[in-house]
């Protein structure tokens, strides 16, 4: 359950695209997966500038709230919508209709110092 055309941080977010232009942002099958079901996403506005490692929203479980983090510094171009009425999408495609924001970053290569697969694999089983 960890795409290998994916890069990760160690706080569970995935990044897709390799920072030339916005990536796509989400929270891993492993996060969900311990998180239970998800009730309710609060993502940052379109527009707004994101730090890496800085909370950029929070996502409400049945079990607990957990903050989102930037995997890169960036600008925020577009959020997922669709989370808004149907959060639940993050449980059921958390690599893809799941997906939670889109991040211009402000530096391309940022991307590349992200976890490969196989590191965050064992990132999951340590």
């Amino acid at each position: 359950m960890i795409p290998e055309d994916l890069r990760y941080t160690a706080e569970h977010e995935w990044v897709s695209g390799d920072g030339s232009g916005p990536v796509r942002v989400g929270i891993t099958h492993f996060a969900q997966d311990a998180l239970g079901d998800i009730v309710f996403v609060q993502l940052p506005d379109e527009g707004a500038k994101v730090a890496a490692g800085d909370s950029l929203g929070e996502i409400e479980s049945t079990k607990s709230v957990s903050e989102i983090y930037a995997p890169i510094s960036g600008t925020v171009v577009s959020k997922n919508a669709s989370l808004v009425d149907e959060p639940e999408l993050i449980n059921a495609e958390p690599y893809a209709a799941g997906w939670l924001v889109e991040i211009a970053p402000d530096d391309p290569s940022a991307v590349a110092g992200l976890l490969d697969a196989a590191g965050y694999q064992a990132l999951t089983e340590s």
